[in-house]
């Protein structure tokens, strides 16, 4: 698994409205319905998909928003496991 281009991250991203490439991370903001408890419960099961997959988003909660910033540490930025972690959370904050 090799770190994905610039160019590479942005054609993946277009797909994926949210997703912002920044520095060696891409990172999405969603607010939540349900205030705390909302985003708690989406940080949940992102965690149980995060952890099926063995890949670990750095995850800020504020109320109803959660901040989720995906890298590939190991490799010192982004790789395909981040982008379909991303598509991950999209689907479980969609559910």
């Amino acid at each position: 698994m090799g770190l994905l281009t610039t160019n590479e991250i942005q054609r993946a991203l277009a797909g994926m409205p949210g997703w912002e490439h920044v520095g060696d991370t891409i990172i999405r903001q969603y607010t939540l319905d349900g205030g705390f408890m909302g985003s708690v419960a989406f940080v949940n099961r992102l965690a149980g998909a995060a952890e099926a997959a063995d890949h670990h988003p750095d995850l800020t909660i504020s109320w109803n928003r959660v901040t989720v910033t995906l890298a590939t540490h190991s490799q010192g930025g982004v790789t395909e496991r981040d982008i379909a972690l991303a598509g991950e959370a999209d689907r479980l904050a969609a559910a």
